[in-house]
């Protein structure tokens, strides 16, 4: 049986950049994509219905930005992983999209191949990042420090599925060592996020590390 393919929605204002994202990943074997949307309204309104695997969101939407879009579609959508699409990379909106829910975060200049990588990473897992943005993310989170009573609060069950996680590990690969299904996996995950205070992977990775 061949595999569904990895549906993929875009969020993007610039309808040259919306174009070229579209072509890329309708053309592209093994993705489709279910929806284009130029705002963070419109994404709102349409993709809870359509429930996409991954979402391309750029930050700088007019009116509400993709940041609070992120945010606010983690709610409707727990299960949808976000790629942030962008020019900046300074380390307070990186912080800022990571804490709203973001399990990626990509420059714009990111080759295609490279990009078609990164959601299939996140698919399965992973947090993909441009280099240059990874160290400045460890800067940044390094920087606000964590309560050592956060990780106490860790069983040793979440301790061993956070220390995969830092090792590269996906979920299936996680399900697979600790004999668990990837469902149950991701119920370890979500009482993690409760206990770190956190809303990704990615901050709660760091948020370990640093323990």
């Amino acid at each position: 049986m061949p595999l569904k393919p990895i549906t993929v929605a875009i969020v993007e204002d610039d309808e040259e950049i919306l174009g070229g994202l579209e072509s890329l990943i309708s053309r592209s074997r093994g993705f489709r994509c279910l929806a284009t949307c130029s705002s963070a309204e419109s994404a709102l309104d349409e993709l809870p219905g359509l429930k996409p695997n991954v979402v391309l969101m750029d930050i700088n939407l007019p009116r509400m930005s993709g940041i609070e879009c992120v945010r606010r579609m983690k709610a409707q959508l727990p299960e949808v992983q976000v790629i942030m699409q962008t020019v900046y990379e300074d380390d307070e909106t990186i912080f800022q999209s990571l804490a709203a829910g973001a399990v990626g975060y990509l420059l714009k200049k990111t080759p295609p191949e490279k990009l078609l990588e990164a959601i299939r990473d996140v698919h399965n897992g992973g947090s993909p990042m441009s280099s240059q943005i990874a160290r400045k993310v460890v800067h940044t989170f390094l920087q606000t420090g964590t309560s050592p009573k956060e990780t106490e609060n860790l069983t040793k069950r979440e301790h061993e599925i956070l220390t995969y996680l830092s090792k590269g590990y996906r979920y299936k690969e996680i399900a697979d060592v600790l004999y668990i299904s990837v469902e149950t996996v991701r119920t370890h995950l979500r009482n993690i996020y409760e206990k770190l205070h956190v809303r990704s992977r990615t901050e709660a990775l760091l948020k370990f590390l640093q323990k």
